[in-house]
């Protein structure tokens, strides 16, 4: 936020570019030393008009906002009983029907996974639309984790700076919402400690919502591609995400699908909707 985009003077012996304490807290209506305690994370029993006013005052997206009370429950703890458990992936396993509704989708790649960016489960087309994420085991069906560091990643994502900032944001999304999943940690401190790119995103501390879009992507066996995505938060599976991506129809990306199914098939890929 800058002075500009508030409505305030920006002055010319300012040190940093953003807002001071002190205007922040005037814009959010609360004592400066009320500002201070929350900016140091002291959010236990804020309620959340307060909050509100916060995000207000910084003009907060809707993706950002939910990150702050996600933070604010964390912290408070008030949430414990409410919150869905969440399950492990190492003993996840997709039911029948959802087995059935990826083995349904055929015209695109299909996948379930979790905050973290664990593949979990994906239909034929999937499997083979990310095989050079599963051709290397260390990355552990991982896209945050082939994002960073897997070489392959800098030719499968044509733009891929925009792709590792999306992937950041959701890990940072996840670890708002789910501060003390163990596995998060553990993967956010191994990518830190090998991947600069990463720790400096992760350290930006930006969060997003990743729910339609397009993307492009260049495939070892077909080529670029130019792909729609729908993500569906899964009810029955707090926690996890039901990704579609498919192509405009008559367009050399939708043939491009077509020929990477007919691809999978003769390679004889693992059984359709098979977990990660």
């Amino acid at each position: 936020m800058t002075p500009e985009l508030a409505g305030l003077p920006a002055g010319s012996r300012r040190r940093v570019p953003g807002l001071r304490r002190s205007e922040v807290a005037a814009l959010a209506d609360m004592s400066v030393e009320y500002y201070a305690k929350l900016e140091r994370g002291n959010l236990a029993g804020v309620s959340p008009a307060v909050l509100e006013a916060v995000a207000r005052a910084l003009r907060l997206d809707d993706a950002e906002r939910a990150h702050l009370l996600h933070l604010a429950q964390a912290a408070d703890g008030t949430d414990a009983l409410t919150r869905p458990r969440r399950r492990s992936t190492r003993q996840w396993t997709a039911h029948r029907s959802l087995r059935w509704t990826l083995d349904a989708i055929t015209a695109g790649p299909a996948f379930v996974r979790n905050g973290r960016m664990d593949i979990l489960a994906a239909n034929q087309l999937a499997r083979a639309f990310y095989s050079d994420v599963y051709a290397t085991p260390r990355n552990q069906a991982n896209l945050a984790r082939f994002n960073f560091l897997d070489p392959a990643s800098r030719r499968f994502y044509p733009d891929w700076d925009r792709a590792a900032d999306i992937a950041v944001a959701i890990l940072r999304t996840e670890a708002g919402r789910n501060p003390h999943d163990k596995d998060l940690h553990d993967l956010v401190g191994e990518l830190s400690t090998h991947s600069d790119e990463f720790r400096t995103r992760w350290g930006a501390h930006n969060v997003r919502h990743h729910g339609t879009g397009t993307k492009r992507f260049h495939h070892s066996a077909v080529g670029g591609l130019t792909v729609a995505y729908e993500a569906m938060e899964m009810a029955a599976e707090p926690g996890l995400t039901l990704t579609v991506y498919t192509a405009e129809p008559g367009s050399p990306s939708e043939e491009a699908l077509r020929v990477l199914a007919s691809w999978a098939a003769t390679q004889g890929a693992d059984s359709p909707a098979h977990q990660a």
